[in-house]
């Protein structure tokens, strides 16, 4: 799908490559709603997000500065699910989906792509099931991003001819949880200190319990 822009890659605007992809994300760079794409069913993902994460923490595991933290969930870019700032004294909580998405951002803007794009991207990425995060590629020529969940869909945008820069997002989610390993955590339902925490712990035993 199309998070926004209007790039072609080869294909026409506004619409898939083919039968099963890339697909050009929508947003609001074209002056349409973006679309809100269904989360999987018993996402198993819900579980990792019983640890919040403070400022310093995100922004060691995403590679940010705490100034571009700050402006980004001043300006709504990327917001704390777990806990926002209410005043002096409180601490913002973010969740481990928040960092991954933190880190994405990141890359996206450190490669030109705009603004606008990018918060279309951002939502969704919220929008979408843990399940898919693991296997999707996100790909952008300046103009458009795409979601793309195979090698196929990779091989049908590269086509285009353009350059294109991509970030798989399974890779980020496995150096954030690489990062927070080494940092510090809190238990969302007893604000408990967890040191060296790895948030895939608790979804790897269900996933293994499912089996």
């Amino acid at each position: 799908m199309r998070i926004s822009g209007g790039g072609t890659a080869g294909g026409v605007p506004g619409r898939s490559l083919g039968e099963s992809g890339p697909h050009p994300l929508h947003g609001s760079a074209t002056g349409s709603a973006p679309q809100r794409p269904t989360a999987v069913p018993g996402d198993e993902g819900a579980a990792s997000e019983q640890m919040g994460y403070r400022g310093p923490t995100a922004c060691a595991a995403a590679g940010i500065t705490y100034r571009q933290l700050d402006y980004w969930a001043r300006t709504g870019l990327v917001e704390p699910s777990v806990r926002p700032a209410y005043g002096s004294g409180t601490q913002r909580l973010y969740s481990f989906r928040d960092v991954v998405v933190l880190k994405i951002v990141k890359r996206f803007l450190d490669t030109g792509v705009s603004l606008q794009n990018i918060r279309t991207t951002v939502q969704h990425l919220r929008e979408r099931g843990f399940r898919d995060l693991e296997r999707m590629t996100l790909m952008s020529d300046g103009a458009t991003v795409y979601e793309c969940t195979s090698p196929d869909e990779v091989h049908a945008l590269l086509q285009g001819g353009q350059g294109i820069f991509g970030i798989a997002v399974g890779v980020v989610w496995r150096d954030v949880e690489s990062a927070l390993s080494q940092l510090h955590g809190e238990r969302i339902d007893t604000g408990e200190t967890i040191v060296g925490h790895h948030p895939g712990d608790e979804l790897a035993r269900r996933r293994n319990r499912a089996v």
